[in-house]
């Protein structure tokens, strides 16, 4: 892998610095939005991986349908650059659930919801606040996490969503697939019987005069299999547009579509065999990779036989026992973290590279959490 990093690393910034290659953006845009036009499926990606207005902006460019957010602080700020927004996170706190309400009254917003409080008290809030919110019932389809455990559970809360007047519309489905990590040549079966679950869902809906005319799913494991998943109408994912070694390792892309790297200094080589990185789980998260726990805390670029084998707050540490040599005190490295999503909010802004050079952009929804 050339080290598409190095401008970065050989820049006087301090570090750790998270740096963002928009070259490498605009290729994994381009690419997932190539696939879903020729599948017919609307793109509604997560913005909780990037946080950025900027990289929001290039998705809508692209064609984005909206912007999916997680919590209602994010989708504040995403407001200024679609006026479709999925809160695909149940609302239910009082200040959560009001503030979703007023944001109602200028935008589209669509929450997903699996539960009847959850339905009764978003109603409650619409009507206060003179607005309507579009609902998606989320369905659980195999990650036990969040959704009707049931197709009849569900048409029990899409109906008390239809009885709800004014304040509430009935949109459709949503569904997460976060359990499917399976070789993009072996999720067929899977796949299927997630669509199998969606076909007995809808067809139950429109059994009692329901639609679903959005049937919300995806994730970056599918995203490029989507199309056996036939019921959905828009995808999701967020992790695609930087990639991670989690998204490597499971062989859903290379090294070279990941856009997003922390650069690290070498602090330390007292410890004969090591080196410590200033970058601990304060930068990197102390995240294992979900298919290779074993492999450590990401990837070193520089010496690709390395391993970071311990994270506290600020150190970094990382064996070397497998390389042929060790990097000097003082040493830049590139690493690719395991999970991109939780590094992008643990940072205040960002290094873009551009072909013009580098330029700093700040995390935009950085620690929006409520």
């Amino acid at each position: 892998m050339a080290n598409r990093f190095e401008r970065a690393r050989q820049e006087l910034i301090a570090t750790p610095a998270l740096v963002i290659d928009l070259p490498t953006i605009e290729h994994n845009l381009q690419r997932l939005h190539c696939y879903a036009k020729q599948h017919g499926l609307q793109v509604r990606p997560h913005t909780k991986t990037h946080k950025s207005r900027r990289l929001a902006r290039m998705q809508i460019e692209h064609g984005s349908v909206g912007l999916t957010v997680a919590k209602l602080g994010e989708a504040e700020v995403m407001a200024a650059e679609s006026n479709d927004l999925l809160i695909a996170y149940p609302a239910i706190d009082p200040d959560r659930r009001r503030r979703v309400a007023e944001l109602a009254k200028s935008h589209t917003i669509r929450v997903a919801v699996d539960s009847s409080y959850g339905i009764s008290v978003l109603a409650a809030a619409a009507e206060a606040a003179g607005s309507t919110i579009g609902i998606l019932i989320d369905l659980n389809i195999g990650f036990p996490r969040t959704g009707a455990a049931t197709p009849k559970i569900a048409l029990e809360l899409a109906q008390q969503v239809a009885q709800a007047g004014k304040s509430l519309r009935l949109d459709g489905i949503l569904f997460y697939p976060g359990h499917v990590w399976a070789p993009a040549d072996q999720q067929a079966e899977i796949l299927t019987q997630i669509d199998q679950r969606l076909a007995e869902t809808i067809a139950l809906w429109e059994a009692h005069g329901l639609t679903a005319n959005i049937v919300s799913g995806g994730s970056t494991p599918t995203a490029f299999q989507s199309h056996m998943i036939r019921r959905q109408t828009e995808i999701r994912p967020g992790t695609y547009i930087y990639n991670d070694m989690n998204t490597v390792r499971a062989g859903y892309c290379t090294l070279d579509d990941c856009a997003a790297a922390v650069i690290a200094t070498v602090v330390s080589t007292a410890v004969p065999g090591k080196c410590v990185i200033d970058a601990g789980n304060k930068t990197l998260t102390s995240d294992r990779n979900v298919l290779q726990p074993e492999t450590g805390f990401g990837h070193v670029v520089e010496y690709p036989d390395a391993q970071i084998v311990r994270l506290s707050e600020e150190h970094g540490e990382i064996d070397f026992a497998a390389c042929d040599s060790l990097p000097q005190l003082g040493e830049r490295v590139t690493i690719i973290p395991n999970h991109i999503c939780p590094c992008v909010n643990l940072q205040n802004h960002a290094y873009l590279q551009t072909a013009d050079g580098i330029e700093q952009d700040s995390v935009d929804a950085r620690g929006l959490l409520t």
